[in-house]
């Protein structure tokens, strides 16, 4: 098993079925650090539960883990690991010296917390990509799903994805973790946020949705290979729960029926009865 004095801020590559070849940015550190404590997280207990941001690794350590990985033949270069990473004070730096570095394409993965600062959106920017997560579709889904920062309220994330949307010039994602099946109301609800989303952004920069469902197993304490695909087959020495999904079936109808309402497309992981790529 890895331990904590084994951390590395770069880690993988990871097979993913969003993004094919992906090499991990992990910009947080040793200690989980997040706004979320979501109830699926691959990641174990948050550690740290904030919306409070700082620089956690410095950007010049992370590019000399990075540069142990060269040439860097990857699909892309996600920047997720141990927490929140727009809580890097030094987000905007790092993914700036990595295009200098590697000039391979950049991913943020972020639960759209901080999207309500000027200066995230500003840093976000300088991403290729960045998928935001939208699980809660209600303030009591909210706290029960993600399990946020306190005072946090749906009405500001949807806000700040708003801003974000209208503003951010690569290619925009939203990624919604379905733990259970929806009810109609559910559903309008979601295609009337997607609609109002994908507004704001241009034809040639479409909003893409990723529907998700929880196959990773959730370590009871923080691991630090919870960073990674670790699949429900493999053997562990420490205790993990493993979610049970919907079946596959009903999120391929979700994802046909968002496409047939607003054209967007949709991506589907692969069923997981056939043992596909988390």
């Amino acid at each position: 098993m890895k331990t904590q004095e084994q951390f590395k801020s770069v880690y993988g590559p990871l097979k993913s079925w969003r993004y094919g070849n992906s090499l991990g940015i992990d910009p947080i550190g040793k200690t989980s650090v997040c706004s979320f404590n979501c109830v699926y997280c691959q990641l174990g207990e948050i550690e740290i539960i904030t919306s409070d941001r700082q620089i956690f690794i410095p950007t010049e350590s992370i590019l000399q883990d990075l540069k142990t990985f060269a040439p860097w033949d990857v699909d892309i270069i996600t920047l997720s690991g141990s927490g929140e990473p727009t809580l890097a004070l030094n987000l905007g730096e790092i993914l700036q010296e990595i295009k200098h570095l590697t000039n391979q394409p950049t991913l943020v993965l972020t639960n759209g917390t901080l999207l309500n600062n000027p200066q995230v959106r500003l840093e976000l920017n300088k991403a290729d990509q960045v998928s935001v997560k939208l699980d809660g579709l209600t303030q009591d889904q909210l706290r029960r799903i993600n399990r946020p920062v306190a005072n946090l309220t749906l009405e500001e994330i949807e806000t700040g994805i708003e801003k974000f949307a209208q503003e951010y010039q690569g290619k925009m994602s939203i990624q919604t973790m379905i733990l259970t099946p929806w009810d109609e109301e559910m559903i309008s609800k979601y295609l009337t946020i997607l609609e109002k989303l994908s507004e704001f952004r241009s034809p040639s920069k479409p909003l893409e949705i990723q529907l998700n469902l929880p196959t990773r197993p959730k370590p009871l304490k923080r691991q630090l290979e919870g960073r990674g695909n670790h699949s429900k087959a493999r053997e562990r020495d420490y205790p993990i729960v493993s979610l049970k999904c919907i079946d596959w079936e009903i999120l391929q109808q979700l994802g046909n029926k968002i496409n047939e309402k607003l054209g967007l497309t949709v991506s589907l992981p692969p069923d997981p009865t056939n043992n596909g790529v988390a």
